[in-house]
Formats: structure tokens, sequence, C-alpha cells
């Protein structure tokens, strides 16, 4: 017979483990909380019941989570984990992974659903989104008037701009129909009281608490809306649909005063800069003047005002000179011209080789010049000195 096998408890409890840990994959476990205790270390230990039994459960680092969702003894939750033992004590515990309010996954469901409907249709798209002003001058707000997000919002704005007109659409920002009033307020500015930009925004909260923000018919409104949305809803971690048809999404009620008043700060600094820039600019041209008056003061110019003028008659009285003794060199060159011309064509004149003896012998019948012996004997020629006519008759030739 085969020695009977003694186990310890610790060999048990661990055994029961692993089997216990086998035998079951994660799941979500649906219950009311019936104890709670969170630790400085972070993590959370409670017992999940219901109306006829309970079970133990462990949330490793889950007190933020718990916090934010604000969870208590008598909060139904739904939790996603497994099954393992404290071998310590030999008790068998739930292990949670991931845990939220009892009928969030039904919302999670249709928060997916709107928005990939909405997304379909285009609403979400950066190309239909219209641009913050960068200086507005009147800013609508639609939020509750009881609520953190507005005393943010004019804490921020009235300590750096107290100037800013800004008006409030009071309406719910959460429970069963807040999102109609939420749609009215957009509707308002866009119809009733002009603004420049409209910010829609409230503080955190649950899922539940932010559904009004999720709803289609503020969706369409905010699309609709001819004037520029900012949704500010919520903390940094939370978004609704509100924030992706929207023409800007900030991450708390804060960031949106800073980003509205933030922009006329930038202004006014881009405003200072340009007017340091111009001041600089002027300054160097004014000292240039200043230098070019101070080189002009010194010329001839200002100290003897008709230096210049002088100058000028000087060069007139000049170039006259030059002009009357280039027309008399002219006027030289032209007599010489003109005597020489005078002598040739008194050389060539027919009368002036009269005078030296000779005579021009013409045809008395009909004038013509006889320059060839070769004419009948009797023929009668005018023979023509330079004091007088003969009148000859040929005898012979030779």
């Amino acid at each position: 017979m085969q020695e009977e096998k003694i186990w310890s408890v610790s060999e048990v409890n661990s055994a029961i483990r692993e089997v216990l840990e086998g035998g079951f994959m994660p799941f979500w476990l649906e219950g009311e909380i019936g104890n709670l205790s969170m630790q400085r270390s972070g993590h959370v230990y409670l017992t999940i019941k219901d109306q006829k039994s309970q079970i133990r459960a462990a949330y490793f680092g889950g007190a933020e989570i718990a916090k934010k969702l604000d969870l208590n003894v008598g909060t139904r939750i739904e939790a996603f984990g497994r099954l393992s033992v404290y071998e310590v004590r030999g008790e068998y515990q739930f292990l949670v992974k991931s845990i939220r309010a009892k009928g969030v996954g039904d919302l999670h469901r249709k928060f997916e659903e709107m928005k990939g409907k909405l997304a379909a249709e285009g609403l979400f798209d950066e190309s239909r989104k219209k641009q913050i002003p960068l200086l507005p001058g009147k800013i609508g707000i639609v939020t509750s008037p009881d609520g953190a997000a507005i005393r943010d919002i004019l804490q921020i704005i009235s300590r750096r701009f107290p100037n800013l007109n800004i008006k409030i659409y009071p309406s719910p920002v959460q429970g069963k129909g807040a999102e109609k009033e939420l749609a009215a307020g957009i509707r308002f500015f866009n119809e009733k009281c002009k603004v420049d930009v409209i910010i829609i925004t409230r503080g955190g909260g649950s899922l539940e608490d932010l559904w009004p923000f999720n709803e289609e018919i503020l969706a369409r409104q905010i699309a609709a809306s001819a004037i520029p949305v900012i949704s500010a809803v919520g903390h940094e971690i939370d978004f609704t649909i509100c924030d992706f048809v929207s023409d800007m999404r900030v991450p708390t009620p804060s960031a949106a005063a800073e980003l509205v008043v933030g922009k006329q700060e930038e202004f006014l600094g881009l405003i200072a800069d340009s007017r340091r820039r111009l001041k600089g600019s002027f300054d160097i041209y004014l000292e240039r003047l200043k230098n070019r008056f101070q080189k002009a003061a010194q010329s001839h110019v200002f100290k003897e005002p008709l230096y210049l003028v002088r100058e000028h008659q000087q060069k007139v009285d000049e170039i006259s000179r030059r002009m009357e003794n280039a027309l008399n060199l002219f006027t030289e060159k032209m007599k010489s011209k003109a005597l020489e011309l005078k002598s040739r064509l008194k050389n060539l004149n027919p009368e002036a080789v009269l005078e030296r003896g000779y005579a021009i012998i013409t045809s008395s019948s009909d004038g013509s010049v006889v320059s060839n012996p070769d004419v009948p004997e009797g023929t009668l020629l005018d023979a023509k000195f330079a004091k007088g006519v003969l009148q000859v008759k040929v005898m012979n030739r030779k």
C-alpha cells in the first residue's frame, strides 16, 4: 500500500488557487458594493453582493478610479476580472481589472453608435470646422449658472480682461432633458443674441452625468451653428460627442477661458512688439535725418546761400565765352572760304580771259561759238574782245 500524502494548509490553498484560476476565464461580474475600503497604498478592497450571496474582491491600484466613479457602499457596479485565492487566509476572491457603474456598458455602446453615425455624416470633419476668432469682443456661454465651470471661466476672464462682454445662457448640464436646453442655448446665440464665439461647458462627472452632451439633438445644433463653438466639458480624460462636433475642444472650462483671453494676450503682445520695432525704426530714421541735417548745415549752400547761384553764373559766362569764340572762329573760316570761292569764280569767268587779250569767235548769223577753223570762206564772224566786238570775214583758212 502506497504511503498516504499528508498536505500542508499552504499546499492545499496553493493547489486550490491553481485549480480555480485555471478553471475560470476572466469575466464580468455584476453586483452591489457591500463594504468598501480604500488604502493609502492605492488598493481597494470590497465585497460584491446580490440578494443571496457575496464575494470578496480586490482592485489593486484602483483607488483613483474608484474616487472618480464616486463608488460607495450600495453602488451597483460591473467589474471585469478573474477568480483567485488569497492563500494566507484560505479565501477565494475576485481580482478586479476594470470597473464601471452598472449600465455604463450600454451607455458606452450608445456612445460609439452615435459617434459612428455622426462621423459617417461628416459632422466631425476638420474641413467644416470654423476658425476661432483671434480677438472676440462678445462671448456667449451655455452652462449652469451655479456650477464651478462658470465661476472658473469668469474668474480668469475678469482678472485679465474685465472689459469683455460676456453673455450667459443658463441651462441644466445633467439629467433628463438637459440636452434640449443646451441646444436651445446654442440656437439662442445664433438667432437672438449675436456673439463672436460660444463656449458650452460644465465640470467633470460620471458618464451618466455627462450624457446630455452625447445626445444627437445637441450635436446637430452645434454643427448647424454659424458661430464658432468651443467645447469645454468635463476633465481632460472625458470625451463627449459635443467635443467631436465642436469647432474646438479644450480639456477643462478653465482652459476655455485661457484660450479666449490667451489669444487677446498674444494679440496685445504682437501689438507691443510691433510698437517697439516701429519706435526703433523711427529712432534710427530720425538719427539719420539729424546726421544729414548736420552735414548739410556745414555745406556752402547754407553758409553762403548765393554760392550755388554764383557758381552757376560762372559756368554760364564760361559757356558764353566758348560759344562766342567758336562763332568768331566759324565766321573767319567762312570768310576765308568765300574769298577762295570768289577767286576761283573770277579765274573761271570768260570775261577775265578776254582782258588778257583773248577773243571769243561767234557766228554772226546765229551767235554760236566757233571753235573750229573749218568754216566756209566769206563767212561773217563776230570777234568779241574785252572792250568790244569786231565783225570779220573769213578770207582764207590755213
